[in-house]
């Protein structure tokens, strides 16, 4: 972990990391590519030491209330976010000046701002959202090896809504030859509707890979599926989209299953609802 002063934190979409690279371990970690000039080692955690004060200056001068969200290239509640307490401290500043919060995370570790979340939700609007890779947690103790496996978040979206917060889950990425399987799918979404979730976010049955990322992803297919690396190279060469040979069906799955279950599942409706700030009072409103 290292400590850096940066010239900014709001993007222009109102979206903000305040870390950069990632404890989590996933073997697929786009974040990894080269393409985003990361002058260290992923897993040394680069700190944003002056991003709180970046972001109070940024939300006082917001001339209208916003939603903030947060997750997008960095987990915000990896394990060092248990000592440092950045995200809390700026979840109080989204508190603070009326704001509303968008969470992405894969980690059961936001439990721990229930209360904060709840409250910023009382009076605004409060979304977490949570990647589901795979319904078998032995799968994903291999593919996200230093975050919960996806029976803890499951439970966690259940306490997320029992608390009255809405949730939305990123169902990505799917592994061809590894995780898309009709069982798999299924059981995602099962867990999806037992925890009534609002929303899935699915760009497609698939995996992107480029320069960086996709050299540590074949590493871990050496180590933990023999065999498995000659065969994705035999069948997309260096592709950036590798996508299932049943994608189509599994798509098919995915969106009857939504429908049946009364899950949202179009993509830019759920990202609409993501960046609408809403009230209390206008979110009771919408209800009739």
């Amino acid at each position: 972990m290292h400590y850096v002063t940066v010239k900014g934190i709001l993007s222009a979409k109102n979206g903000m990391n305040l870390y950069r690279g990632c404890q989590h371990g996933c073997i697929y970690c786009d974040s990894r590519s080269l393409c985003y000039n990361m002058s260290h080692d992923f897993e040394d955690i680069e700190v944003k030491e002056n991003s709180l004060k970046l972001l109070e200056n940024a939300l006082r001068k917001k001339k209208k209330p916003c939603m903030i969200g947060t997750g997008s290239m960095s987990d915000p509640y990896m394990p060092l976010e248990s000592s440092l307490r950045y995200t809390r401290r700026a979840l109080e500043l989204i508190k603070k000046y009326g704001c509303g919060a968008a969470l992405l995370t894969k980690s059961n570790r936001v439990l721990e701002d229930i209360d904060l979340l709840k409250s910023i939700n009382d009076s605004t609007k409060c979304v977490v959202q949570m990647t589901l890779t795979t319904y078998d947690d032995n799968l994903c103790s291999i593919l996200e090896p230093n975050v919960c496996n996806t029976s803890e978040r499951f439970k966690a979206l259940k306490e997320l809504n029992e608390a009255g917060i809405s949730t939305v889950v990123w169902l990505c990425p799917i592994l061809p030859f590894i995780n898309d399987t009709k069982e798999n799918i299924l059981g995602i979404l099962d867990y999806c509707s037992r925890a009534k979730v609002k929303g899935v976010i699915c760009f497609g049955m698939g995996v992107t890979l480029r320069e960086g990322n996709r050299e540590y992803f074949y590493n871990k297919l050496d180590e933990y599926f023999p065999g498995m690396k000659e065969q994705y190279i035999l069948r997309y060469c260096d592709a950036y989209m590798l996508e299932s040979p049943i994608s189509h069906e599994l798509m098919q799955i995915f969106h009857s299953t939504c429908e049946r279950e009364g899950i949202m599942h179009d993509n830019n409706a759920i990202f609409r609802y993501l960046n609408k700030f809403e009230t209390n009072g206008s979110k009771q409103i919408s209800w009739f």
